[in-house]
């Protein structure tokens, strides 16, 4: 059994390449153009994290209940096209003068609801596309992707915000949003018809979210890797904030100095995604899971320890950056795998979002919370934190019963009672 056979997913795997590359621009174009163009703090950037996840504590829930009522493909689409009009936007509003924080935080808010509608129909699309015992490699076969797109996105950011600056440089994910739109509008899934969304039928709406919840919050192996995944969030938000600055005014790396060295986190995930399932099936998902999260706070540990010599800075920062992709990269594609192995189709949007909703609430809460700290008490504190976080993170799921979690290779899904 080959992913070469499956052509749909071909199609599926090189739209999420292509629009990942783009947002990885963006991503490093928004925090420099929060820090740089719009002379903001920590604060100001943890603040923009915060709205482009807040449409996930709002509405996650019930939008894990809505894809699983309607086919998953033309919701893809049409977030992918709105994504990328919205992005538009940006530039032509600092162009006229008009770009402001809160307007930003406005833009990114409208960003995170399309954003949320499409990463709930895009979990729960592959194992659509790919059947369970390739789930593994599918999802590492995207980490992949993603890595490379992390490895050049914020190094050509950083050219791009330099040559252009950073409003500019969105235009590039606008325009990936829309190529991933054509792709995966030429997959050929047969999905099963689209349940009704009347006002009758939505009565039915918190049952089917309890469904979920109960899903996800009962499953003895699922339970603690979902409030695990939970607290990492929080942390890593409280990381994301402080960074851009550390790096921007503190280590004066400059945008492209900055996009050089996350890029390095690129390089690492190819490395670690490549090597995920044979890790997987040598170790269990749950115990490379773990393994993977002790790399994360070794690899924030680096990080704030950069000094301020400029070539120890470099190599530092950067080998803090590689340990965290080859971490992420490892980790990843075992966790995503596992989780939908174990799930029952009908139910895969509404466990994929109540999971992603609270890990983005944590970034609602952590992203300001990491902000406001660094301001106060300082950038390197904060990064320090975190990486003692995910190290408590990491020693509370060795002793629960995920630990032993494997991905399982018969067709059925298993009983969460039985894992």
């Amino acid at each position: 059994m080959s992913l070469g056979e499956q052509r749909d997913f071909r199609l599926f795997w090189t739209a999420e390449t292509v629009s990942g590359f783009g947002s990885y621009v963006t991503t490093l174009a928004i925090q420099v153009l929060v820090v740089v163009t719009l002379h903001e703090s920590a604060a100001g950037v943890g603040l923009v994290n915060a709205a482009r996840f807040l449409p996930y504590l709002v509405l996650g829930l019930v939008v894990g209940v809505l894809v699983d009522r309607v086919r998953r493909r033309p919701i893809l689409v049409a977030t992918d096209l709105g994504r990328g009009l919205l992005l538009v936007a940006i530039p032509l509003l600092a162009m006229a003068d008009q770009l402001t924080l809160a307007l930003l935080v406005v833009f990114m808010v409208a960003f995170g609801t399309l954003s949320l509608l499409n990463d709930s129909a895009s979990q729960s699309f592959v194992p659509r596309l790919v059947p369970r015992p390739l789930l593994t490699r599918a999802n590492a076969r995207l980490d992949q992707s993603d890595a490379v797109a992390q490895t050049s996105g914020p190094a050509l950011a950083g050219g791009l915000v330099a040559l252009l600056s950073a409003p500019w440089a969105v235009l590039v994910d606008a325009a990936s949003f829309l190529a991933s739109a054509l792709l995966v509008a030429r997959t050929r899934v047969a999905e099963p018809p689209s349940r009704s969304v009347d006002l009758r039928s939505m009565r039915q709406v918190p049952t089917e979210l309890r469904e979920g919840l109960r899903w996800v919050y009962r499953h003895r192996t699922l339970t603690p890797f979902a409030i695990g995944t939970h607290i990492w969030f929080l942390f890593n938000a409280m990381a994301g904030a402080a960074l851009p600055v550390f790096a921007l005014r503190q280590l004066d790396l400059g945008a492209l100095g900055f996009g050089l060295l996350l890029a390095l986190a690129g390089v690492g995930a190819v490395v670690g995604s490549s090597y995920a399932e044979r890790l997987g099936n040598a170790f269990g998902a749950g115990r490379v899971s773990i393994a993977c999260i002790v790399g994360n706070a070794v690899a924030w540990a680096l990080v704030a320890s950069s000094p301020g010599d400029s070539v120890l800075t470099w190599a530092v920062f950067g080998a803090g950056q590689l340990l965290l992709g080859v971490s992420m990269g490892a980790e990843n594609a075992n966790t995503m795998g596992y989780r939908q192995s174990v799930t029952p189709d009908e139910l895969q949007g509404r466990m994929n979002t109540t999971m992603r909703s609270i890990n983005r609430a944590m970034v609602v809460v952590g992203a300001p919370l990491g902000g406001l700290l660094a301001d106060s008490v300082g950038l390197r504190p904060v990064l320090y934190v975190a990486a003692a976080g995910f190290l408590l993170v990491a020693a509370g799921l060795a002793l629960t019963p995920f630990r032993d979690a494997r991905i399982p290779q018969e067709t059925s899904v298993a009983n969460p009672n039985d894992e």
